[in-house]
């Protein structure tokens, strides 16, 4: 059993849920690529794979692996929900292309220490952020000319 895999099954157990099968099947599946996706597109690439995975376990697993501390939710500019694995992974921050929907991943050290000067400036103690810059990539810039 790897960490993230060890991390899920030891979060199950202290709420009374068992580490089941079609679970380890989702979270193998999400954890086999570090890309951004959406739960239906995760279930039609389970379903080409022919890996036995219903809807409703996919979900229920997704969220799951959410409150575990594994995955992130996000609802990008389109108003539809994406998540990653965040688990072993640095904080990082998203620009959002407008016209192809790509999703790229960025760090930037001096935001962050901004960040943490704002909050410090109104004494307020950070749980979480994230920042998401909306926009055209330079491809989709080229194509509209």
């Amino acid at each position: 059993m790897n960490d993230h895999e060890a991390k899920l099954a030891s979060y199950l157990h202290k709420r009374g849920l068992k580490f089941t099968r079609q679970r380890r099947i989702v979270m193998r599946e999400v954890f086999a690529s570090h890309e951004h996706f959406q739960a239906d597109g995760l279930l039609q690439r389970m379903r080409e794979k022919n890996l036995d995975v219903s809807k409703a376990t996919l979900y229920r697993t997704l969220a799951l692996l959410v409150e575990g501390g594994l995955l992130r939710q996000e609802v990008f500019g389109e108003r539809h929900c994406h998540y990653e694995h965040i688990y072993g992974h640095k904080h990082h921050d998203h620009l959002l292309c407008l016209g192809c929907g790509k999703i790229e991943e960025f760090r930037n050290n001096d935001i962050e220490r901004l960040q943490d000067q704002i909050c410090r400036k109104y004494a307020f103690t950070p749980t979480t952020h994230q920042l998401e810059i909306h926009g055209h990539c330079k491809k989709c810039r080229k194509e509209q000319g």
